[in-house]
C-alpha cells in the first residue's frame, strides 16, 4: 500500500480523542513556531520539545524528569527561565518515538494543578551558556552554618504569643510577622531610637550562634539588636539597604525553616539572585551592606538550580548553563537579622547613599503638567505622556488586548475581499487578522508594540499618526482605534483625522473610536463604572486596574513615557482642574469631571497581571514578556533587566515587607525592578505607575472635528460602552 494512502487509512481508524490530541499537538507546534521560533521535525529524532511542561506552567525538573524517563533512559533535559515549554534528548530514538506517542496529550499532576503535555520532534536542541556572576563584593553566604538541632531550638526561641509585644516590640504588620529583641526599628522614620533599649535583649538561644559569628571573623563584635521575619509562602521584602546611621558595618540574616532567593541589585542596574538554603548564614559587609538594595520577590515558587542527585547539597550544579534549573515551592521562612547599632555617624566609602553624609534625600514630587498651549508644547506633553508610556508598558498593555470589539470586527467584515486597510495606531495588531480576506497594513508610534506585531506576523510599521507615510488616496479603509483622544489640541486633533482622509481612496470609509465623557449613556453605565460599583459598591478602589471589558477600546498611538508616581501627584478632589491650571490625576473607575487629563496605569511585574484601566472586551490573556536570563555562579542565580522607567525613585521599600502571591507563570518574574536605596516603605512594594494623557470627548464632540473637513460625510456614528464612535465616507469627487 501507498505510504501516503496508508496513512490516511491510520487516521481514519483514529478514535476522537486521539484526533483531538493531534490537532492540539499541532497547534502547539504552530504556537512555539509563530512565538518563540522553535521549528518543529517531521520525522522521529532523538529530541523532542515538551509544550507546557516548563517552568513557566509551574512544571518542576523532577516532576518532568520522572515522567520521561518512565518511558526511557534520559540523556539531557533542558529547561529555560519561565518558558512553558522543555527539550528532552533520549539515548535512543526509539525512546523518543515512544514518548511521543505514550506521553502526547497525558496530564502531568503537579502539586495542586496538572498540565497536558504535548510533544513534538526537534531536529537538534541548543543550551545556551552563560559567564557566571560574581557575588557583590562583601557578600558571604554560609551554608548549614547551624544544625537541624540549633534551627529547631532557635525557632522555638521565638516566642510569637502576643503576651510579650511590649518587650520585643512585636509587630503585625500587613503581610507578615515581625518581632524587635534590644532594640526596635521603627518603620515611621526608618531608624531605631538608640535612647531607648527594649527590655528583652537577644534570646540567649541566639549566643552560642553568634558567638561562634564572631569565632569565624564573620563579624568582629557582638550585635545587640535582633530583628525576625517571618514570611509564609507567596511573602517577600522590596528591595532596600539598611539605614546607614542606624547599624555598624556588618549585618548577617540566618534563614530558618525553609530556602528562599534574595535579590541583590545595584544601583547600575546590576542584579544578582542568591539562593538561601534553610540554616544558611547570610553576611554583608562593605558594598554590599551600603550600596546593593536586597530584597525577596514575594511569590510562591522559586527557581534555583537543580540538586545534583550525587550531591544533594549542592546548589551549584551545571553552573553557567540554563539546563539545570528546576522549581522550589516556598514554604514558611524565619530570618534572624542581627546589627549592631551605631551610636556615631557614619563615614562609609558610598556618601552617594549615606544619610549620614549628607545623600540627597528623595525628590520632591513632580509638579504635574499643563495643557499645552502652543505645538511644541502640546509634542512636549505627548512625547513624555503617551509616547514614552507605551513603549514602556508595551509588553503589559499588549497582555491585556487580545479581544476586538465586536463592532470594530462588523466594520471590518463589511469591506469587501482586497480591500486595503490601513489601522492607524494600531498597538499589538489585533484587528490586522480579523478579516484575513483584507490587504491589512498597521501603524504605530511605540516601537515596541509594532515588534509585537511584527512577531504575530503582522504588517505593521513605525510611525506618527499625523503622518503617516502611505500615498494620498491608497486606501479603502483606514481605522483610528483608540488614537486621537492622546492628542493635547483642538488642532492636533483634528491634523490626525484630516490624515485618515487623505489615506482614503474617494469612496472610502474610516471608523474613530474615541473615549468618551459620557460614561454612563441612555441610563446605561459603561463596564468600565459598573465592574467597580458590583465589587465594591461603597468603598472604591481609586487605584485598581479596570478590567478589559472596560470602556475604552484598545488606546495606542503615537507617542513616548515619563516616570511619575500617581502618588506624586496632588489628588484634586472631585477631579477638577487644580487652581494653576495644571492637569488632574483621574481616579480609575469614576465617573469623568475634567475632559483633559491623566489616566493612571498600574505596571504589574513578572507573574501576577490583574487588570488594567481602561480596557477592551474580551478575556483576559496571560503575559508573555520575553524570559529573563539565568546563570549561577557558587549559589547564585543573575538576570539583568533594564529598570522599569516607570518606577518612581519616591516610592521605595524597607527591610520589612510586600505583597503578592501567585505561581509562577510564562512572564515570571525572578528580577524586581528597584529604586533608591535610602528612602524605605512599611508595608507593600509598590507597582510602577504611568501616566498617559487623554482628551475625553463629550457627546457630538468627535462628529463636530469631522464635520469641519470638506468633502467628508459621517455615515453612522453611536456610543459603545463608554466610547464615542463614527464611521464617516470620503465623498467621490475628493
Amino acid at each position: 500500500m501507498d505510504a501516503s494512502v496508508e496513512n490516511n487509512v491510520k487516521t481514519v481508524r483514529r478514535s476522537k480523542e486521539d484526533k483531538k490530541v493531534i490537532r492540539k499537538q499541532l497547534k502547539a507546534s504552530h504556537t512555539l513556531l509563530k512565538h518563540e521560533g522553535i521549528s518543529t521535525a517531521p520525522q522521529p529524532t532523538k529530541s523532542l520539545v515538551v509544550a507546557n511542561g516548563g517552568l513557566g506552567n509551574g512544571v518542576s525538573r523532577e516532576e518532568l524528569s520522572a515522567a520521561l524517563k518512565q518511558i526511557g533512559e534520559v540523556d539531557k533535559l533542558i529547561m529555560h527561565p519561565h518558558k512553558p515549554y522543555a527539550f528532552v534528548t533520549y539515548r535512543s530514538e526509539e525512546s523518543a518515538r515512544k514518548a511521543h506517542i505514550h506521553l502526547n496529550g497525558e496530564k502531568l499532576q503537579c502539586g495542586e494543578n496538572s498540565v497536558t503535555l504535548y510533544l513534538s520532534y526537534v531536529d537538534s536542541v541548543t543550551c545556551e551558556e552563560e559567564a557566571s556572576v560574581s557575588l557583590p563584593e562583601g557578600l558571604v553566604l554560609v551554608q548549614d552554618f547551624v544544625s537541624s538541632e540549633e534551627e529547631a531550638l532557635l525557632l522555638a526561641a521565638i516566642d510569637w504569643s502576643p503576651t510579650n509585644t511590649d518587650v520585643t516590640a512585636q509587630k503585625a504588620l500587613k503581610h507578615r510577622r515581625v518581632k524587635h529583641y534590644g532594640f526596635e526599628f521603627r518603620y515611621d522614620n526608618n531608624n531605631v531610637d538608640k535612647d531607648k533599649p527594649l527590655p528583652a535583649g537577644i534570646p540567649q538561644e541566639c549566643l552560642p550562634v553568634l558567638e561562634r559569628c564572631v569565632e569565624k571573623k564573620h563579624i568582629d563584635i557582638m550585635p545587640d539588636q535582633l530583628t525576625v521575619n517571618q514570611y509564609e509562602s507567596g511573602q517577600g521584602i522590596p528591595p532596600h539597604v539598611d539605614t546607614h546611621s542606624a547599624f555598624e558595618d556588618t549585618i548577617m540574616s540566618l534563614s530558618l525553616g525553609a530556602k528562599t532567593v534574595m535579590e541583590f541589585r545595584h544601583p547600575d542596574g546590576r542584579l544578582v539572585a542568591v539562593v538561601l538554603p534553610e540554616r544558611s548564614l547570610l553576611v554583608m559587609k562593605g558594598e554590599s551592606r551600603f550600596l546593593w538594595t536586597h530584597g525577596i520577590t514575594p511569590r510562591k515558587f522559586d527557581m534555583v538550580p537543580a540538586c545534583d542527585p550525587q550531591s544533594p547539597g549542592d546548589m551549584t550544579a551545571d553552573p553557567g548553563t540554563h539546563s539545570n534549573l528546576t522549581l522550589s515551592k516556598r514554604g514558611t521562612r524565619t530570618s534572624l537579622t542581627f546589627r549592631k547599632i551605631r551610636h556615631e555617624p557614619c563615614c562609609c566609602a558610598f556618601p552617594s547613599a549615606c544619610d549620614s553624609q549628607g545623600a540627597p534625600p528623595s525628590p520632591s514630587p513632580p509638579s504635574p503638567p499643563s495643557l499645552p498651549c502652543c505645538h511644541a508644547d502640546a509634542a512636549l506633553l505627548e512625547e513624555q505622556y503617551v509616547h514614552r508610556v507605551y513603549d514602556a508598558i508595551a509588553s503589559h498593555f499588549s497582555s491585556t488586548r487580545h479581544s476586538p470589539w465586536p463592532r470594530v470586527c462588523l466594520f471590518l467584515s463589511s469591506l469587501p475581499p482586497g480591500s486595503v486597510l490601513a489601522d492607524v495606531g494600531c498597538g499589538n495588531g489585533k484587528y490586522l487578522g480579523v478579516n484575513p480576506d483584507l490587504i491589512a497594513v498597521g501603524c504605530d508610534r511605540s516601537s515596541a508594540l509594532v515588534q509585537i506585531c511584527a512577531e504575530r506576523g503582522f504588517q505593521a510599521f513605525v510611525s506618527d499618526a499625523l503622518s503617516v507615510p502611505l500615498r494620498t488616496a491608497s486606501c479603502d479603509a483606514c481605522i483610528s482605534i483608540a488614537v486621537i483622544h492622546h492628542l493635547s489640541t483642538q488642532e492636533r486633533r483634528k491634523a490626525a483625522m484630516q490624515e485618515l482622509v487623505r489615506l482614503l481612496k474617494p469612496g472610502g470609509r474610516a471608523l474613530i473610536y474615541v473615549w468618551a465623557f459620557e460614561q454612563e449613556y441612555n441610563k446605561q453605565r459603561s463596564k468600565y463604572l459598573k465592574d467597580q460599583n458590583k465589587e465594591h459598591p461603597e468603598n472604591p478602589n481609586p487605584t485598581e486596574n479596570p478590567p478589559e471589558q472596560s470602556q475604552e477600546p484598545q488606546e495606542k498611538l503615537s507617542i513616548h513615557n515619563s516616570s511619575h508616581s500617581e502618588d506624586n501627584y496632588r489628588t484634586v478632589e472631585n477631579n477638577q482642574h487644580v487652581n494653576d491650571g495644571k492637569l488632574s490625576v483621574h481616579t480609575n473607575r469614576t465617573a469623568f469631571e475634567t475632559k483633559d487629563l491623566l489616566v493612571p496605569w498600574h505596571l504589574k511585574d513578572g507573574k501576577k497581571r490583574v487588570e488594567v484601566e481602561s480596557g477592551e472586551g474580551g478575556k483576559k490573556d496571560r503575559q508573555k514578556e520575553k524570559s529573563k536570563k539565568t546563570s549561577r555562579p557558587k549559589t547564585t542565580l543573575d538576570c539583568n533587566p533594564a529598570a522599569s522607567p516607570g518606577f518612581d525613585s519616591n516610592m521605595l521599600s524597607d527591610t520589612r515587607d510586600a505583597t503578592h502571591s501567585s505561581k509562577p507563570s510564562l512572564g515570571g518574574d525572578t528580577c524586581q525592578t528597584s529604586s533608591s536605596a535610602l528612602k524605605l516603605e512599611s508595608e507593600s512594594i509598590p507597582a510602577p505607575i504611568f501616566h498617559r494623557y487623554y482628551h475625553v470627548f463629550q457627546q457630538g464632540e468627535l462628529e463636530q472635528l469631522c464635520a469641519q473637513e470638506a468633502g467628508v460625510t459621517v455615515q453612522s456614528s453611536y456610543h459603545d460602552q463608554g466610547n464615542w464612535c463614527v464611521i464617516l465616507e470620503k465623498d467621490l469627487g475628493r
